[in-house]
């Protein structure tokens, strides 16, 4: 396995950016994703990431990088899923809530050297007529972040795994508008 995709070096590097700052760690499931805040059983806010993919926990911390304080407080930050199979409308509200995670998680994915795959999670659903759109939107939103800036974790995340992964220079607007997926 390429020391890239090594999720333990993954975990490492986000536990100990914000296990005591923000008071949440990265943990490595079994089954689906899910956020999970802090309680009196579990001291520390988790993000549990799918089936030890590291994609997955790219796509788990940048939900994270953009909940707010209020979400954060919430299972799942308080989010609607919709599972595999959804509607046309469905799928259309999904790829609008999820253009700037996915955004986060490509600029996530460059800053440690591993390839994104633009995900509209629903394989057993109706093909979507925006799904170039939605591609397209993730790419613009990836170049405005980069532009106008990250989010704060998101900021400190992609700067910590640019520093460990060696990637200086490859996180400009041109990247996200040029690269073909």
């Amino acid at each position: 396995m390429p020391v890239n995709q090594d999720v333990a070096n993954l975990i490492t590097l986000f536990n100990d950016c914000f296990k005591y700052t923000e008071n949440t760690i990265l943990v490595k499931g079994e089954d689906e994703p899910i956020y999970l805040p802090s309680s009196d059983k579990q001291p520390h806010n988790h993000i549990v990431f799918a089936h030890g993919y590291f994609s997955s926990a790219l796509h788990e911390i940048s939900h994270w990088c953009i909940a707010g304080e209020a979400r954060r407080k919430l299972v799942d930050f308080g989010y609607w899923y919709e599972p595999d199979g959804r509607t046309i409308e469905q799928q259309h509200a999904f790829e609008q809530v999820e253009v700037k995670p996915q955004a986060l998680e490509w600029i996530f994915s460059v800053a440690a050297g591993v390839k994104f795959n633009i995900s509209a999670d629903n394989l057993g659903g109706e093909v979507s007529p925006t799904a170039a759109t939605f591609t397209q939107n993730v790419r613009n939103q990836a170049a405005l972040y980069l532009e106008q800036g990250l989010p704060n974790n998101a900021r400190q995340f992609t700067e910590i795994l640019v520093s460990y992964y060696g990637t200086e220079g490859k996180l400009v607007p041109d990247t996200f508008l040029a690269e073909r997926l």
